[in-house]
């Protein structure tokens, strides 16, 4: 992993020196390629925080395995947020409130001027991350004395955080994305897009811990615990997470069709020419056909290779579905991006992001101690 690490860091630092190129050659196709990348390790990131809680609330073995990864995940938000800073800088390239000229012919941008504009923006940009780190930072820290103590308390504290956790993670990560994607077409909007985003974000991640887990599955201190039982779990909450993700969808779209307003239908339009149609054919069938239909063979889910291999068809396709999300949003305003400055800025990134993320991982045991403890609490409880 360590050898992994220089290599990332490598590929990190080629990466960025191609990105200055592009930045310098053309600085608006480039802000907008950045966002596309940056967007989907966001997510990477923050989908941690709901599985990180949703185990500490509901207890399992899935967790027990898999949690150091999400917190290690979530220990990559301050370079995340330092990644933001170039966003703020290139708004005036990539947002329709931000270009005086669209400003003053859409009237629609003229009434939400008093919170799209740029001073707001990076007031909000600063609350979403100081929250973020904040309750990262506090999840992490109990986390680590629940290692150290044979004491309750860490874990009664886990559970007591993690009810209000879950609902500030929500909502900040709501708000987030309405100026991240939902912006980039102010003239439309959806009750369930933005529960889309992080839903399909928290399935990413869900499919990296599996991964990870299989790598690190002959590591000694998992080769002690780890059992089929652990990836039977996972399975079944990959598949619980696909059927959400696609229900969300499904509804999104049917709602839309059958009301078929103009104001409610522009976003699916701009994503129904031909090339498009096909990206749509795409994650219907490996983010959620293919995968289901895997998914419901129950000895599928104690085959770990195979496990894998779902899993990163699914996280694979989530880099396409945050893909569609946003660069339709460019053409249909007529700006133009760059395939391979999107590439670049994704290899940049995440050379970067995964370095951060190895060293961070490194430096706890890979499963919690004294993870018994939750255990003898649920029992505790239960009687």
């Amino acid at each position: 992993m360590k050898r992994f690490r220089t290599i990332a860091l490598g590929i990190g630092a080629l990466a960025t020196i191609v990105c200055i190129l592009g930045a310098v050659l053309g600085a608006g196709t480039f802000i907008r390629s950045y966002l596309v990348a940056y967007l989907f390790w966001l997510g990477l990131t923050l989908g941690g925080f709901g599985l990180i809680m949703l185990h500490h609330l509901v207890g399992g073995c899935w967790g027990y395995a898999t949690r150091r990864f999400y917190e290690a995940g979530l220990t990559t938000l301050p370079l995340v947020a330092l990644l933001a800073i170039p966003l703020c800088f290139g708004v005036h390239e990539i947002y329709g409130w931000a270009m005086p000229s669209q400003v003053a012919v859409e009237p629609v941008l003229q009434h939400r001027h008093a919170y799209l504009n740029l001073p707001f923006f990076i007031v909000r940009m600063i609350v979403y991350f100081t929250a973020w780190i904040w309750l990262a930072r506090v999840l992490l820290n109990y986390s680590r004395a629940q290692d150290i103590t044979s004491d309750l308390t860490p874990t009664r504290r886990l559970r007591m955080l993690s009810g209000p956790g879950l609902i500030l993670y929500v909502l900040s990560a709501t708000f987030a994305y309405v100026d991240f994607i939902l912006a980039l077409e102010p003239d439309w909007y959806s009750t369930v897009y933005l529960i889309l985003i992080i839903v399909g974000h928290t399935l990413a991640v869900l499919s990296l811990g599996i991964i990870l887990l299989r790598v690190f599955s002959k590591a000694e201190s998992f080769a002690l615990m780890l059992t089929p039982k652990h990836f039977h779990d996972l399975g079944n909450l990959l598949l619980a997470f696909v059927m959400l993700w696609a229900y969300i969808a499904f509804s999104q779209i049917l709602i839309i069709w059958s009301g078929n307003l103009p104001d409610e239908i522009s976003w699916y339009l701009h994503r129904s020419s031909p090339g498009w149609k096909a990206v749509a054919l795409i994650l219907g069938l490996f983010h959620f056909a293919i995968p289901l239909a895997l998914l419901l063979s129950r000895g599928l889910k104690f085959q770990i290779s195979l496990l894998c291999a779902v899993a990163a068809l699914v996280l694979v396709t989530h880099a396409v579905d945050v893909y569609w999300l946003v660069v339709p949003s460019f053409q249909a305003h007529g700006l133009s991006h760059s395939v391979p400055l999107e590439f670049t800025a994704f290899l940049a990134i995440g050379g970067f992001w995964s370095a951060t993320f190895i060293t961070n991982l490194l430096r706890h045991s890979l499963v919690p101690r004294n993870a018994e403890i939750e255990t003898r609490l649920e029992g505790a409880r239960a009687t």
